[in-house]
């Protein structure tokens, strides 16, 4: 069936948890939604999915040329492109201008996500308007490490997370001292370049200290409406994936965010992630993502939709940006936060009272949905092949 003219649809890039929210978000709404991945996911089989793509790697130019053959095979225009990978956001903007052809697209330009893709650069525009950032040092050989460095323990990251991490596995490596600092780097060179490497101090995890997710819709570098939660769990602890998350508020977020989003000129939806150096009292920026997030349906239970907004924004209709959400509603990916409660609770790092006091409270399901069965079934169906596909069962 060809879609209507009079309403235009969206374009989910990856099915997984934050693309099916968005999947939901649109279809409840009424927007046409197809779904397009690289492999199977849980949104394609949601009720509010017209049409599912396979498509080729996200991080290729076919991806481009398929999303352009697409619109001419589909015969549709205008429908918004709303990502929730990271290399489809870069493809999307190296793309931009032959996609915009076809359709709308609320992710930035290269000028704006080179210098969030590029973490050295980020770091430096942080510093230039008063953001505070874990302290960082790059090394061009392990020869340079010096045995008097004060940093330590250290984690050793990708310049570009994404292509790190499709090395080596893992986000990041931890070095407790210079020699293990040394032959981690001379371990890391003979597969990937040091000059695409930095290192930064590891801010002390004290229990209390958790993620802060800052969530913003901006036009222009000006913040129209924001929302923020905190990863209550995650795999792997401390820099890892949400399982449990809360909605929270914390001034100094906010504040940090407007300046650095204004410096980068930000344009669409993001998450700028936080950690609370509890030396010093500062939130310290760890990274900004240029998209949803896996747990963005929270925001939207607290009364930020960012999909409707994205999809508002590119068709030039009259957007209502909130001001207020509501604190205290928490989130949960029941599937993977009991795995990795229960391996938490092996290790002796989380008791039964502790676990059971962390899901008090109302909860917003990840994927389990009563109007919309089927992708909390599949999510069963899959567990082991996604477990596997996102290192849980590593």
């Amino acid at each position: 069936m060809t879609p209507s003219p009079n309403k235009p649809g969206a374009i989910i890039l990856e099915g997984h948890v934050q693309g099916l929210s968005n999947t939901r978000s649109l279809g409840e709404a009424g927007i046409p939604v197809y779904v397009v991945d690289k492999t199977n996911c849980i949104a394609r089989y949601s009720r509010y999915c017209k049409k599912f793509f396979l498509c080729p790697d996200f991080s290729s130019d076919e991806f481009a040329f398929f999303l352009e053959n697409l619109a001419l095979k589909e015969n549709i225009r205008g429908w918004l492109l709303l990502p929730s990978n990271d290399h489809a956001v870069y493809s999307l903007s190296k793309h931009k201008i032959l996609l915009e052809k076809y359709y709308k697209l609320i992710t930035p330009g290269l000028e704006i996500i080179e210098n969030i893709v590029d973490k050295i650069r980020l770091i430096q525009l942080a510093t230039e308007c008063g953001v505070p950032v874990p302290v960082t040092r790059t090394f061009s050989s392990p020869e340079e490490v010096s045995a008097a460095e004060k940093i330590f323990p250290v984690l050793t990251k990708g310049r570009y997370g994404l292509s790190f991490y499709k090395s080596f596995g893992t986000k990041a490596f931890l070095s407790h001292n210079a020699m293990e600092l040394k032959n981690r780097l001379a371990s890391i060179e003979q597969k990937y370049p040091l000059s695409e490497c930095f290192t930064q101090e590891l801010i002390p995890f004290d229990g209390s200290n958790k993620t802060i997710s800052f969530t913003a819709f901006c036009v222009k570098g000006e913040i129209k409406t924001f929302w923020m939660g905190e990863k209550l769990r995650e795999h792997p602890a401390q820099f890892g994936t949400a399982t449990l998350a809360g909605s929270v508020y914390i001034r100094e977020c906010f504040e940090q965010s407007v300046l650095l989003l204004k410096k980068l000129n930000y344009e669409g939806i993001c998450e700028v992630e936080y950690l609370l150096d509890p030396r010093t009292g500062e939130y310290k920026l760890i990274e900004i993502n240029a998209r949803s997030w896996l747990w963005v349906g929270l925001a939207k239970a607290c009364g930020v939709n960012f999909a409707i907004i994205a999809w508002e924004y590119v068709n030039g209709l009259q957007v209502e940006y909130p001001q207020t959400y509501t604190t205290g509603l928490k989130w949960r990916n029941s599937l993977t936060d009991g795995f990795i409660a229960l391996q938490s609770f092996l290790k002796g790092h989380l008791s039964i009272k502790e676990y059971h006091k962390s899901t008090r409270g109302k909860i917003i399901p990840a994927v389990c949905s009563p109007r919309d069965l089927k992708p909390g079934f599949m999510l069963l169906v899959l567990s082991f092949y996604l477990a596997r596909k996102r290192n849980i069962l590593r």
